[in-house]
């Protein structure tokens, strides 16, 4: 590469965010930059908390004040100089908006596209454009109203019949006889709460059921009243049933049930924009036809008075078949898609714009990738760059990290043992360089000499969800089983959809965890509650004390660590409260000390210092110390005690559900892509833990792709050939060994490749 002169480089000097350790480095632009290192190195500190975040806040500084008021306002990374920023566009991992009305089609401009089609070509038209959107009452359906789904309630989920009101007979959580959603029907005049519901007249039962709603008043304060069905529908129904609490979501399992709606057929739309068609399919059938299918019938529409927008519509298409997502359909609802799924079809959009010399930043784009797939998007991040773009990617597969132009190597170690740069430079360079990156980048994990024996099976029988094709397979029970194939496949309909839940079985997976900025590793796993006991024995006072959430919290900022300012006009500032300096206790609180530390001083430790000071002395606490085992053997090791859930990544997410689940008694364990976000050392790591969970006796089921992984397995599934309608059947079932030996899948190639076969 030639000497690039200052004007070519991103210059970062003395970046301090989270466990950056005054980082300087220089990034060629327009090329290929990767960004490795172990979990919690500091690559995304570096890459998001400082690069991204101050090209995004100098766009945002860009608007007027008024505009930057509906904005979240950030604050400038602590880093001494940024020089050279070009416009950063995030490609990252968060789940898309569940919302219902948001589709695959919606998400990119391939909705837009069609229905521009369908209004210049259908016969007879439904009129513009927008008279094909679901989302606009012009198109929408009259009776879901561009929902798709009509819902009904069962009425005896939500009361019992034989009781009265002042008996408790509504059953919907939340409704207690002596709270105020119930007082409201008591004192509203329109039923007897002294009568069981069973006796009500017609009048009675309609108001209490269907009564629209009307101001009433109780103990003299307005309130409205409104009957029992359109309440349900607006509490429960027009949310995101995934946003609901657990029990509130098995409620609605219960008392609801979702049908396509009668009068449009679940499409959405209504009677004159399914009427229109080009060569007998209208828009609805477009959108249900898988995207590969799709791409086809769109090649065969031959219009001159549309070519230039269907040029462009087929690139879309094909930008998808590429990618590795021609098996989705463009009607399929966007939070029903993978974080990597997710991550994909937003690069649809960028992989469609004229725009140059744009910082385009990815965060593991091979997560959810089969090692086929990871070739298709490697020649896609290529494409990113010839346009004159500068590609940042963070990620740990060695087939990614291998195609960079730059390596940025992070570390040596996790937290505060991290943040520092071990390695800049080609590939080549950091193979020879010795660091921990360096030193795995060949690594390969060899095939077992000797497989376990199955202790018993799973038997799945004709399982036909989603793409399935009658699938019949037997998952074998006490050992280390990986399920594999494509994006896409059905390695998630066949394990999640077929494998019973409940007794025995644990699932593992990488959602969200429910919790505020409160939440931390120490009060998610119940470390905390052993802490504050050791804590309270140690100095005669209560155990609420040691809760920033409780006693002792600092009265400043009511134990949050940051005050938060409303600036009205501006976006809200959030300052480290003056009062316990972030800490979050009352300084009184840390007057207390158990082997030498207090409180805030213990949350500020790594997981692996804490289960040093736990194991012994003062300090000694089993109870503790074996969560913070359990911590340090998912490889959480870096994580601190009090870093609010919310910084997690969805492998940490789910490393950290899997260290909880280890003390339960579940004998299966079925885990969804463990090594997400996990650097090959760290990988080494986790088969261990694998094998050591099996050796303690329990089954463990691994959908994953990740080769290392499948070499070390006992037994393998294989699902395709393809993806979509293309995929669905068990294309190989045994062991490892005779995976490689017979190369008969896709798998089976790289496998055998893998392992030097």
């Amino acid at each position: 590469m030639h000497a690039a002169d200052s004007h070519d480089l991103i210059k970062v000097h003395g970046a301090r965010e989270n466990n950056l350790k005054n980082v300087t480095v220089e990034i060629p632009k327009r090329r290929l930059t990767v960004f490795t290192g172990v979990s919690g190195s500091g690559k995304s500190s570096l890459v998001f908390g400082t690069i991204a975040a101050e090209s995004q806040r100098l766009i945002n500084e860009t608007y007027s004040a008024f505009v930057q008021g509906f904005m979240p306002s950030q604050s400038r990374p602590d880093v001494d100089l940024l020089e050279g920023l070009t416009t950063a566009i995030i490609v990252d991992q968060e789940r898309m908006g569940a919302n219902s009305r948001s589709t695959v089609g919606t998400a990119t401009d391939a909705n837009a596209m069609l229905r521009i089609v369908f209004s210049r070509l259908g016969v007879p038209s439904a009129g513009p454009a927008f008279h094909y959107s679901f989302n606009v009452p012009a198109g929408a359906c009259p009776s879901c109203e561009g929902m798709g789904t009509a819902t009904d309630i069962d009425l005896d989920e939500l009361f019992d019949r034989d009781k009265s009101l002042a008996e408790g007979a509504i059953t919907i959580p939340g409704y207690n006889p002596d709270g105020w959603l119930v007082r409201i029907f008591a004192a509203s005049g329109f039923v007897d709460a002294d009568k069981p519901i069973r006796d009500y007249t017609d009048q009675e039962l309609h108001d209490f059921l269907y009564k629209e709603a009307v101001k009433v008043k109780v103990d003299n304060i307005n309130m409205t009243y409104e009957g029992l069905v359109p309440r349900v529908q607006k509490a429960f129904l027009q949310k995101d049933k995934e946003a609901l609490q657990p029990h509130l979501r098995a409620f609605v399992d219960r008392a609801v049930t979702f049908t396509a709606c009668p009068e449009c057929g679940g499409t959405r739309l209504n009677k004159a924009a399914l009427d229109s068609r080009i060569d007998g399919v209208n828009i609805a059938d477009a959108c249900a036809m898988q995207i590969s299918d799709l791409a086809e019938w769109v090649r065969d529409i031959k219009d001159r008075s549309v070519a230039p927008l269907l040029a462009t519509l087929r690139q879309t298409l094909d930008s998808f078949v590429e990618i590795g997502l021609g098996y989705l359909s463009l009607d399929r609802p966007s939070g029903t898609l993978s974080g990597g799924e997710a991550q994909r079809t937003k690069m649809i959009r960028h992989l469609g714009s004229s725009l140059t010399d744009v910082s385009y930043i990815f965060d593991e784009p091979t997560v959810g990738l089969h090692p086929h797939d990871i070739q298709r998007m490697n020649g896609l991040l290529v494409q990113l760059r010839d346009k004159g773009n500068t590609v940042l990617v963070v990620e740990h597969k060695p087939e990614s990290i291998a195609i960079a132009d730059h390596v940025v190597d992070l570390g040596p170690g996790a937290g505060g043992a991290g943040g520092t740069v071990c390695f800049e430079g080609t590939v080549e360079g950091l193979r020879a360089s010795g660091t921990l990156t360096g030193r795995h980048l060949d690594y390969r994990a060899t095939l077992k000499s000797e497989t376990r024996t199955p202790t018993g099976a799973l038997a799945i029988r004709n399982a036909t969800r989603h793409n399935l094709r009658d699938v019949s397979v037997d998952v074998p029970l006490g050992v280390l089983c990986v399920v594999t194939g494509v994006a896409g496949s059905g390695k998630s309909s066949l394990i999640h959809g077929s494998i019973p839940k409940g007794a025995g079985v644990v699932s593992v997976d990488q959602t969200a965890i429910r919790g505020s900025r409160r939440s931390n590793p120490a009060t998610y796993t119940g470390l905390l509650d052993p802490i504050r006991a050791a804590f309270a024995k140690a100095n005669g006072v209560k155990p609420a004390l040691f809760s920033a959430n409780s006693a002792g919290a600092c009265p400043n900022c009511n134990g949050n660590g940051v005050t938060y300012t409303d600036l009205a006009m501006m976006a809200g500032v959030a300052t480290v409260c003056e009062e316990c300096e972030g800490k979050r206790f009352q300084a009184a609180v840390l007057e207390y000390k158990l082997g030498g530390k207090d409180i805030s001083e213990v949350l500020a430790m790594s997981v692996t210092e804490a289960e040093e000071f736990f194991a012994a002395g003062k300090a000694k606490s089993a109870a503790a110390h074996a969560v913070l085992a359990r911590m340090e053997d998912v490889g959480l090791g870096y994580l601190t005690l009090g870093q609010p859930l919310t910084t997690l990544s969805g492998g940490e997410r789910q490393r950290l559900k899997l260290a909880i689940h280890m003390a339960e008694k579940g004998g299966v364990y079925v885990l969804d892509e463990p090594t997400t976000g996990l650097h090959l050392a760290d990988v080494e790591q986790l088969l261990k833990l694998l094998d050591r969970l099996v050796d303690a006796g329990k089954s463990v089921i691994v959908i994953e792709h990740h080769l290392a992984v499948m070499a070390r397995a006992d037994w393998i599934i294989d699902l395709g050939p393809g993806a979509g309608h293309d995929g669905g059947k068990v294309v190989f079932e045994g062991t490892p060994a005779d995976m490689v030996a017979a190369r008969s899948t896709l798998t089976g190639e790289h496998l055998a490749t893998y392992v030097g076969a």
